[in-house]
């Protein structure tokens, strides 16, 4: 039998259902293996008074501190932040809360491994935790976590310290391996582990019919993902404005709303753009099953679940050419890589347009992505984390 203890600050809840949900359905697929049980821990960061009364954060401190979701067993404890000036001490905070509650947990749930999803600040604070527990402990790479901390004051010195100590490290596409070893972390003990993809849910379906239900006719884009300048979305509507007849919508939220939305009229694009906010699963995959084209020019990316989403939906993707694009695009009929300028972007939408491909052969590229692979893959990496830790072959 082996005991996980997945760590994750990212992960689904009631007040955020689709944060994290790719972690959610890793680790539903590792628990749902033969011997193997695992519970969550994911921390809810809250700030001191009179900060946590923001709406942000009000939301938080209701959340239940143990759960059952989705046949996961998932503990929410609390634990400090400090806005806009406390970056460099979170793993510190996350630990110092997490060690007293993950030893009570240790009492009916003695686990072998700590699986900490991200290096910032789960994989820092699973260090500390694996020192004080005597627990060998994972870490997986993921995109922002490297790309992003690594240039924050005071964060990468703990980012290289916590790589250095773990047991494995694991990535989520080879390009984001070679990173981690251009950063001085050891590359005998990095893996690529890919994500997964639902192929059930995210699968070819009448484009027309889909796009009729969507209130839509003619050519129709998709770009899923925060509303951040990272995601690319203003550079989307620049380009969107030199293709005439074609209608975009974006699903996602953030901070860029109300930025998008003025660009929107000011490009004079309000009749073809619309701007869906958040959106469960299901209508995800309906939207990216109805595009003719899934377009996302990121700044950064490890390997965006959405880009395997659409391409087991039958629809090639617009991307740039960031983390592990050339692992997925490796054929000018399932997409194209592009730099991220509008007049490139449009480019490439245009031919894209022009000659639609057959959706079974993106949908045939996905499907190199199931989470049935992902969760065997990360259970050898746990089984061998764990039994190298205990002094086994």
């Amino acid at each position: 039998m082996l005991r996980v203890l997945t760590l994750s600050t990212l992960f689904p809840s009631a007040v955020s259902p689709r944060f994290g949900t790719f972690v959610e359905q890793q680790t539903r697929g590792l628990a749902q293996l033969p011997g193997t049980q695992v519970e969550v821990v994911a921390g809810v960061g809250l700030p001191v008074w009179p900060l946590g009364l923001h709406h942000h954060y009000a939301r938080r401190a209701k959340l239940p501190l143990v759960e059952e979701r989705n046949g996961l067993k998932v503990h929410r404890p609390r634990f400090r932040v400090c806005p806009w000036f406390g970056d460099p001490l979170a793993a510190r905070f996350l630990s110092a809360a997490l060690l007293p509650y993950l030893k009570n947990i240790r009492k009916h749930f003695p686990f072998d491994v700590i699986d900490a999803e991200f290096f910032w600040p789960d994989g820092v604070a699973a260090m500390r935790l694996s020192r004080a527990l005597q627990v060998p402990f994972l870490i997986k790479a993921r995109g922002s976590d490297i790309h992003y901390w690594t240039r924050r004051a005071g964060v990468k010195d703990q980012i290289l310290e916590a790589g250095g100590s773990a047991s494995k490290l694991l990535t989520i596409s080879t390009a984001m391996k070679n990173d981690l070893v251009a950063l001085g972390m050891p590359a005998g003990k990095i893996s690529t582990h890919y994500t997964g993809v639902d192929l059930e849910r995210f699968q070819p379906i009448d484009r027309g019919l889909a796009k009729k239900n969507l209130g839509v006719s003619g050519p129709l884009l998709a770009t899923v993902g925060a509303l951040i300048p990272l995601k690319g979305q203003a550079l989307v509507l620049e380009a969107l404005s030199h293709l005439p007849d074609v209608t975009l919508l974006l699903a996602g939220e953030g901070p860029d709303r109300n930025k998008l939305g003025v660009m929107v009229q000011q490009l004079g694009l309000a009749d073809r753009v619309r701007i869906l906010g958040d959106l469960p699963t299901e209508q995800v995959a309906q939207l990216l099953a109805a595009a003719d084209v899934m377009v996302l020019p990121s700044r950064s990316e490890g390997l965006a679940n959405v880009w395997v989403e659409a391409l087991a939906s039958g629809t090639p993707i617009v991307i740039s050419d960031v983390g592990g694009a050339r692992e997925v695009v490796q054929d000018d009929r399932v997409g194209r890589i592009v730099p991220r300028e509008p007049a490139a972007i449009a480019g490439a939408i245009m031919s894209l347009l022009r000659d639609p491909v057959d959706p079974q052969i993106p949908r045939a590229i996905a499907s190199r992505f199931s989470w049935k692979k992902n969760a065997m893959e990360l259970r050898d990496h746990l089984l061998s984390t764990s039994l190298g830790a205990s002094g086994h072959d």
